[in-house]
């Protein structure tokens, strides 16, 4: 399951949602992240699966690959909508088993929490696998260049986030090559009871840690190697454009801004 993480991973390739500038995307993001929040009605769901279906196919993004990568997030996207089953008693009972008793608006909820909870997912991959980290170390950076005038470390910042984002993948696929290498060596980490499957756990983040630290100081050896002394007086070797694409996908974004406020009511 590891291996296909897809957060924080990138694939290059030509499509539209590729040649967007990072600023515009980090921006789309960002305001799909609120304008999520309008949605309460099944017009409004909608109307957001499919424009975050549009997304996906204007990214050239293999919709199984998306689905197959966001199983690991599927346990806590089935959590969240059992939760919502379970505790949400208004309105009409559809179901009853015993003490178990399920509510239209339980039901209801649980359905529209977690298409919510999908498309930002989906929406948040989409950024990701589409746009290299140091594209989007550029994009905070340059979203972030008022804070300059507070003394805010902008460029340090950016960087952080984007190593950050970087390593998710790598640590995951780290983390798959110990676990095989376990169980190679008879370790089962799946079976026993819950206090020995815990102990289990040690072996795997031992190494872990070891070889995140390894990489992190492999990095930093070559940073200094490169002359690397922080944002100050550092010029681009990649320029920013931006050009009608950025503008049409935001001015889009804007109208389906207005369609779900006015379909909420």
């Amino acid at each position: 399951m590891m291996e296909k993480m897809i957060f924080g991973r990138y694939i290059p390739g030509d499509s539209f949602v590729h040649r967007l500038d990072p600023r515009s995307k980090l921006v789309f993001v960002f305001a799909f992240i609120l304008v999520v929040f309008l949605a309460n009605n099944i017009i409004t769901y909608a109307l957001l699966l499919a424009f975050t279906l549009l997304v996906i196919l204007m990214s050239r993004i293999r919709v199984y690959f998306l689905i197959n990568g966001l199983k690991p997030v599927m346990i806590l996207l089935v959590f969240t909508f059992l939760i919502h089953i379970l505790f949400t008693r208004e309105g009409d009972i559809l179901f009853e088993l015993g003490f178990l008793k399920v509510y239209e608006e339980g039901l209801r909820q649980g359905i529209f929490i977690s298409i919510r909870f999908l498309v930002l997912v989906l929406m948040t991959s989409i950024l990701t696998l589409t746009t290299s980290p140091i594209s989007i170390t550029d994009g905070i950076e340059v979203l972030l260049n008022p804070l300059k005038k507070m003394k805010m470390p902008v460029h340090e910042l950016a960087l952080m986030m984007s190593i950050a984002l970087r390593f998710i993948p790598t640590l995951m696929d780290e983390t798959d090559k110990i676990m095989k290498a376990q169980m190679a060596r008879g370790s089962d980490l799946s079976a026993g009871p819950l206090k020995e499957r815990i102990k289990a756990v040690v072996p795997l983040l031992v190494p872990l840690f070891v070889s995140a630290f390894k990489r992190a100081e492999d990095l930093a050896t070559a940073m200094e190697v490169r002359g690397y002394r922080g944002g100050e007086g550092r010029t681009r070797y990649r320029q920013l454009k931006w050009d009608w694409r950025d503008t049409t996908s935001l001015v889009v974004l804007a109208v389906m801004t207005v369609l779900l406020v006015f379909y909420r009511n």
